[in-house]
């Protein structure tokens, strides 16, 4: 990150950002010599792209632990207190933020999109896969974060007009049948009850990222998470109170580090960055990134989980990172 740059920096990062398709914005009706500047005062375009790209890459990592995270999680809490727990917790950390820096509500054409980020990626996505993950392996859960990427691609398509080229949608639907067949043997190919879960996952995430990187163009990123997460408190609060008093709390030492890591790592901070990325460099291209969440997820596994991991990952770990590099290169 930038120095004297922070996630959660008051100023929007819309100013200066390429459009969502990656490409530059050269109209007709500009100066034909820019105005001086001194030096390093103004990132290139370039630069703009690679910091946004770095930023959408800690995004994923941190993702990536979130599946782990939350079998730790249920180690000491039921499924619907953990969900509920996370986004009050985390409802906080970005809550104290925007009081401490003194940000102003949102204006009201923005809170219809606002909503759909808070359907998504605050309530429909925590709890569908956590209630997945009660029956499912995190392995065999990867196997919605392998499709997300087309489907945030999709769904931005839709939303925003964005239309990739044949090679960009080739690479993405390559990887993602790459990223599938891992997982799916991962999982002895079988469909259970709990791909309802993941499929119906995959659909709100998708979705509420798509609606969350047009509104990082807009205001900053963390600040689109932030009220987002505020905005749910009136049903999380509610949701926690009643959720514990069903389901006791078991104290453990894995089950309070997976709903601080759920809350803090997955739910704010994560999204901070990835929005912020998803601003940057478009959100066809950063979704791609997520191409190698999965095998990351896997890696997770075996090391907080102990899950055992065949000798296909590394071939299925190159074959992700072509397709990743074909996705960043090709033009939108």
């Amino acid at each position: 990150m930038r120095a004297k740059s922070s996630a959660i920096s008051p100023t929007s990062i819309a100013v200066g950002t390429p459009p969502a398709d990656g490409t530059a914005d050269t109209p007709s009706h500009a100066p034909t010599r820019a105005p001086a500047t001194a030096p390093g005062t103004r990132p290139t375009a370039r630069s703009s792209q690679r910091l946004g790209t770095l930023q959408a890459a800690l995004g994923v990592v941190a993702f990536s632990l979130t599946f782990p995270a939350t079998a730790w999680g249920l180690e000491g809490f039921g499924p619907w207190a953990l969900v509920a727990v996370r986004s009050v917790l985390a409802a906080a950390m970005a809550g104290g933020c925007l009081l401490f820096l003194r940000v102003r509500l949102p204006e009201r054409r923005h809170w219809a999109g606002l909503a759909v980020v808070a359907a998504g990626v605050v309530v429909g996505f925590p709890l569908l896969t956590t209630l997945a993950l009660e029956t499912s392996t995190t392995a065999h859960a990867a196997v919605v974060v392998g499709l997300l990427p087309l489907t945030t691609a999709a769904f931005s398509a839709l939303r925003m007009g964005i239309r990739p080229s044949r090679t960009f949608w080739a690479a993405a639907l390559a990887g993602a049948v790459a990223v599938l067949a891992f997982t799916v043997a991962q999982s002895g190919g079988a469909f259970t009850a709990a791909d309802g879960y993941l499929f119906a996952a995959l659909v709100v995430c998708a979705a509420g990222y798509t609606e969350g990187g047009r509104l990082a163009r807009i205001m900053p990123g963390w600040q689109v998470i932030g009220w987002a997460l505020v905005g749910c408190l009136p049903l999380t609060v509610p949701a926690a109170v009643i959720a514990l008093s069903y389901e006791p709390v078991v104290w453990n030492a894995h089950g309070v580090a997976g709903v601080l890591w759920v809350a803090a790592g997955s739910q704010f901070l994560g999204l901070v960055v990835w929005y912020r990325g998803m601003a940057a460099v478009g959100i066809p291209k950063a979704s791609q990134l997520q191409l190698a969440q999965p095998l990351l997820t896997l890696v997770w596994s075996v090391l907080l989980l102990g899950e055992h991991l065949t000798a296909a990952a590394p071939l299925t770990a190159a074959a992700v990172l072509v397709c990743i590099a074909v996705t960043q290169r090709s033009r939108s």
